[in-house]
């Protein structure tokens, strides 16, 4: 069959690299992609946001199922838009329709979500820009330290969390007052800090049946001890050494059967992906955030150790037959390293060329912030690649990634040195050498 990505970074080179595996793929297509994508299918200059255009390719190329990968073409209702139009309305499209979306488009309802249906979540307050006066009072009762969230999508860097009640007053008035985060930040959720170690957790439903994939960790901060700025995500592992049967069996039972069931009393009829942002609290696990999507750089991670056929399943979700497909997984370890340009998250460069992508490794090597020059591949982003390496434990797949690394580089090009090495005392085996 002839299928469509919508998206152009690291996550969809992941899915344009494993879709491509299925004996059941004709022609690919990724809309817009970048320069790793175009070596598995044709890029295609369409805006993931333009739906008409969208429509009228996947009748001109006939295209049969229709993966979107990044949250704004969902929030926007992409899978509204197919459903209005009776020539496309039959395709099956992978991702909620708007309405779904809203469990990452806003803050407020998701958390109001997991209130109605029992998910164990933090406690919060919303608050919008005629309630400055009541938020700042309600900061002035809680313990410290304070997050706070712009209610709407703001490319990940929409969370902050203040170590005392001067920085959270000062930040919830830019927030709200001064549009910190532009529209996103018209209404701030303003939440107890949970204190534990993250996990992500991949659902993928057809609306009824579920399936969970490979849990992930993530590496949200710009640097090595979690510090500085929030990013996109500079790294990943999967599975969780920590996220075992017994843990995950709690994840099932009091967070994915309850979502599941919570979307169909909303008549949300749901196919697509569900990422869990949970937080281990001394072995209970509790939701932070829902994304609509899978995430990036765990998808990098999490793709890889799929072993069945990713079509089928992609497949099954978007015609609602997921119950009969088939998901098995690799029990290797996966570790994920995201190379950014020198700046990111703030003001970087593009078009520095990126030396040895042609260097030799069994490691796998996604382009996220990529593109063409003059037969050269250039960075075009702020993340720019991320490595994938695997192996039959975390501290050799670590070993390994950072040894593909070292061989990249560009003018200004960073990573972080210490992705996994917080998991290692899970498995009691830490790094005999250093990554540095």
């Amino acid at each position: 069959m002839n299928i469509l990505i919508l998206g152009s970074g690291g996550r969809e080179h992941a899915f344009a690299w494993k879709i491509k595996q299925s004996p059941t793929c004709g022609q690919l297509f990724i809309a817009p992609g970048n320069a790793g994508t175009g070596y598995l299918g044709e890029n295609v200059p369409i805006d993931p946001t333009s739906f008409p255009e969208i429509g009228d390719f996947v009748l001109r190329k006939n295209i049969e199922l229709v993966v979107v990968g990044p949250e704004v073409p969902l929030a926007l209702g992409i899978r509204d838009y197919f459903e209005s139009r009776h020539d496309i309305a039959h395709i099956p499209l992978v991702g909620p329709g708007k309405q779904g979306a809203l469990l990452e488009s806003s803050k407020d309802f998701a958390k109001q979500f997991m209130v109605k249906y029992g998910i164990p979540t933090a406690g919060y307050a919303t608050f919008d820009q005629t309630q400055v006066e009541q938020g700042l009072d309600f900061i002035k009762t809680q313990n410290t330290p304070i997050v706070l969230k712009a209610d709407g999508l703001a490319a990940g860097k929409g969370v902050v969390i203040c170590e005392n009640q001067q920085q959270a007053e000062k930040e919830f008035k830019e927030m709200l007052l001064e549009s910190k985060f532009g529209q996103a930040s018209a209404k701030v959720v303003v939440e107890e800090f949970l204190d534990g170690v993250e996990i992500s957790v991949f659902v993928i439903t057809d609306g009824n049946s579920y399936k969970i994939l490979p849990s992930a960790k993530d590496y949200k901060r710009i640097g090595d001890g979690d510090t500085g700025l929030n990013t996109g995500g500079m790294g990943a592992v999967s599975p969780v050494p920590f996220a075992d049967p017994a843990f995950m069996k709690k994840v099932e039972d009091r967070i994915v059967i309850p979502t599941i069931e919570g979307l169909k009393s909303e008549a949300i009829d749901y196919r697509g992906f569900i990422f869990l942002g949970l937080i281990n609290v001394k072995g209970e696990p509790m939701v932070i955030e829902y994304n609509v999507r899978m995430g990036d750089p765990e998808t990098q991670a999490v793709l890889p150790r799929v072993s069945s056929d990713l079509v089928d399943l992609l497949w099954a979700c978007g015609t609602g037959n997921l119950n009969n497909a088939e998901l098995t997984i690799d029990t290797r370890s996966a570790c994920t390293v995201v190379m950014v340009s020198g700046g990111y998250p703030g003001s970087y460069q593009k078009g520095m060329v990126i030396e040895g992508l042609g260097t030799a490794t069994n490691n796998l090597v996604f382009h996220a912030g990529t593109a063409y020059h003059h037969g050269r591949i250039v960075t075009d982003g702020g993340r720019v690649l991320a490595v994938t390496s695997f192996d039959n434990e975390i501290k050799a797949a670590l070993q390994s990634v950072y040894d593909t690394v070292k061989s990249i580089n560009w003018q200004g090009s960073y990573y972080r040195q210490d992705i996994g090495q917080d998991l290692l005392r899970w498995v009691n085996k830490p790094l005999e050498t250093s990554t540095e």
